[in-house]
């Protein structure tokens, strides 16, 4: 991946820059060091840390907070209001919806110093909504939604769609973001189901399957 390193936090601000696409918002801050990829927009109240690694063509919405040493994929979209901290990688294609919340102390003070960092990790296409919180030392699977408002507490298989408090697994979804509904076959270890809209079909293992609530 062909990367811009941000070498000053007025650098690239006021225009595009016109060999890496790069544009940074006149009140968005960059600290010294950061790695922005080609193509991304950094809107205003944004704060990227010096040592974070931001991907190609991402969406860095307002007052959105990056960590120093977080990895952001290529293609990502972070709406308003998230704060992504130290611990956190987020793969690529993924959605962050306004204000959803990312954590990464399991056991939290704000005095002595037992501060340990606990990891998420966020995979290719992943989709959370508004207001979701992503409590620490979970995976996130590939394509999986987790509904507005839910609290995720454990590992959100590839696919699965999560809701609630704490988030319990309702179902699935495509690729495409729609349900998948449509049992097409299954054998011991796995399950293909097609989707509601473009029909594509998903092949589950099927023990994530028979985790779903009914």
């Amino acid at each position: 991946m062909r990367r811009v390193r941000v070498n000053s936090a007025s650098e690239h601000r006021y225009t595009v820059n016109q060999m890496t696409g790069v544009f940074v918002h006149p009140l968005a801050v960059v600290d010294d060091g950061a790695e922005i990829g080609e193509g991304t927009r950094i809107w205003h109240f944004a704060h990227v840390r010096s040592s974070a690694k931001v991907g190609k063509a991402c969406n860095i919405g307002k007052d959105v907070y990056i960590d120093a040493d977080v990895i952001i994929g290529d293609n990502v979209k972070i709406q308003n209001g998230v704060s992504v901290y130290h611990g956190v990688v987020i793969e690529d294609d993924v959605f962050c919806g306004p204000h959803m919340t990312f954590t990464n102390d399991m056991y939290p003070r704000a005095f002595g110093d037992a501060w340990q960092v606990f990891k998420t990790l966020v995979r290719k296409g992943a989709s959370i909504g508004a207001h979701a919180t992503i409590v620490c030392d979970v995976t996130l699977g590939e394509y999986c939604m987790v509904g507005s408002g839910a609290v995720v507490t454990k590992d959100v298989p590839a696919h699965g769609l999560v809701v609630g408090n704490p988030a319990r697994l309702v179902g699935f979804v495509c690729r495409c973001g729609q349900p998948l509904k449509k049992e097409t076959s299954r054998d011991r270890n796995s399950i293909k189901l097609q989707c509601s809209k473009c029909n594509e079909v998903t092949t589950l293992p099927l023990a994530d399957y028979k985790a779903k609530v009914r």
